[in-house]
């Protein structure tokens, strides 16, 4: 018998128990997976919680792991005991030591890629990719804002915009972070604690504003994220680790230049077996070029889910963050 991660409840991350799990056998399309790293999200903290209700509980959180092909149900060709696979999506259930998942969500590794740097880069990784050329198609030229610059996503967002030939704006919490996001292709690092990031992204842009601002803080800084961009600039708004952004009059979109706004998600983006395989194969490609640099800037035992949850709310983590079963 194998453990996992179970929440018989929403709440804080007291309800995170680690217990023995049974995860079956696979069915006709399915595999089994022994994992070997299971990476920590935001979205886990939304599923914790119940901001984003899981299907039902009990439950197994999580969004993105990596390891080996235990066993396959009838009907999968596609993959064999022994091949290292990777997945981020649904369905939830990553805080496992072993799982079952649907053989046509997963992506098989290449050598150049670790096990342990799939754990910490697939769901952050193929966000990154969907922001960057699926909400707005980033160029040369380009005048971005990100922010939570030097969290798992703005760590990647950073380095590919960069490559693009962007202009790298981004926002971060304290000095140490605001280093960490310069020395992964963000320009402007802005202390949004010292400093009103609206107006310097007015100073850097000499007024014209950015292109496109990518928000995942949220509450906190919707509005103001707004403020910053140029006439019909693109604001996307894919996460919420501040709290839920209240219900909006759409003609404010109009008062401050015929903007843009889209909610995105990485299930929508990657929902056909096609598009999942673009993102990740356009992820493997900058990651195998140097283009992008995936670091697991922390690990903690599976069984610590609570405390690595703990953390990553109270914002002492940076970059990618792996759970090791």
């Amino acid at each position: 018998m194998v453990k996992a991660v179970i929440m018989h409840e929403t709440g804080g991350s007291e309800v995170l128990r680690w217990e023995a799990y049974d995860p079956g056998q696979p069915k006709t399309g399915e595999i089994l997976i022994r994992q070997e790293a299971v990476g920590l999200n935001f979205i886990d903290v939304y599923h914790r919680t119940g901001l984003y209700p899981l299907p039902s509980l009990p439950a197994i959180p999580g969004m993105e792991g990596a390891g080996v092909v235990e066993a396959v149900g009838e009907g999968v060709n596609e993959f064999t005991k022994g091949d290292r696979v990777a997945y981020a999506g649904l369905p939830p259930g990553a805080y496992a030591e072993a799982r079952v998942m649907p053989a046509h969500r997963l992506v098989k590794l290449p050598e150049f890629i670790s096990t342990r740097q799939a754990g910490a880069m697939m769901l952050q990784g193929m966000t990154a990719r969907y922001l960057l050329h699926g909400c707005y198609k980033v160029k040369a030229g380009d005048r971005i804002l990100i922010h939570a610059a030097a969290g798992g996503v703005g760590l990647i967002v950073c380095q590919w915009a960069k490559y693009l030939g962007a202009s790298v704006i981004g926002t971060v919490g304290s000095p140490e972070k605001a280093d960490l996001a310069a020395s992964h292709g963000c320009d402007h690092p802005i202390l949004y604690r010292d400093e009103d990031f609206v107006s310097r992204v007015k100073e850097i842009t000499k007024k014209k504003g950015v292109d496109v601002v990518y928000d995942s803080v949220g509450q906190s800084t919707f509005v103001k994220s707004l403020d910053c961009l140029r006439p019909m600039g693109m604001m996307v708004s894919f996460g919420q680790s501040s709290g839920p952004i209240p219900p909006i009059d759409t003609g404010i979109l109009a008062a401050k230049g015929s903007l843009f706004l889209t909610r995105p998600s990485l299930m929508a983006y990657t929902a056909s077996r096609e598009d999942l395989l673009a993102h990740a194969r356009d992820l493997f490609e900058v990651v195998d070029k140097g283009v992008v640099k995936i670091e697991v800037r922390q690990t903690y035992p599976l069984a610590e889910a609570s405390r690595a949850h703990q953390d990553l709310e109270d914002r002492k983590t940076t970059g990618s963050t792996l759970l090791i079963p």
